[in-house]
């Protein structure tokens, strides 16, 4: 699929706005070895646009997983729900991190289709990253 055209100035501002990180997995842009990229949350695929309110930060592995995705399915309830968007939910309103601080969970409905959908808990390359992120006391956020 062809690329769309964001302008230099949106991009800086979805960077700032995010606060340089992965709106789903929330890597920081200073820990990941690729440039985080600039993520649809309604896919162009599915009528979404280029406008700012429609751009967030996703790590590429978050991205690949997401792709044009919109919804997803709770493993809780069999239902299909809305994946969170991080321009306007919260994400400690919808997820949590285990104890050891290596897996993503989800406390609502679109949290846990979230997690599954993108894959949060049980990629072995991000687990494994965020094994050494914890070690060196980087991870995982506090807000």
């Amino acid at each position: 699929m062809a690329r769309f055209y964001i302008s230099v100035e949106i991009e800086r501002r979805v960077r700032t706005t995010a606060r340089n990180r992965c709106g789903y997995c929330l890597s920081p842009q200073r820990l990941v070895m690729a440039r985080l990229e600039i993520e649809h949350i309604i896919p162009i695929s599915k009528n979404g646009s280029n406008h700012e309110s429609n751009l967030w930060l996703a790590c590429p592995l978050c991205n690949r997983y997401k792709s044009d995705k919109t919804t997803g399915l709770d493993p809780d309830t069999n239902e299909i729900v809305k994946l969170f968007n991080p321009r306007n939910q919260v994400w400690l309103e919808h997820f949590g991190w285990t104890e050891d601080g290596l897996q993503i969970f989800g406390k609502t409905p679109t949290g846990r289709a979230t997690v599954a959908a993108l894959h949060l808990s049980d990629d072995a390359d991000a687990l494994e990253v965020r094994s050494y992120w914890v070690l060196a006391g980087w991870h995982p956020p506090e807000d």
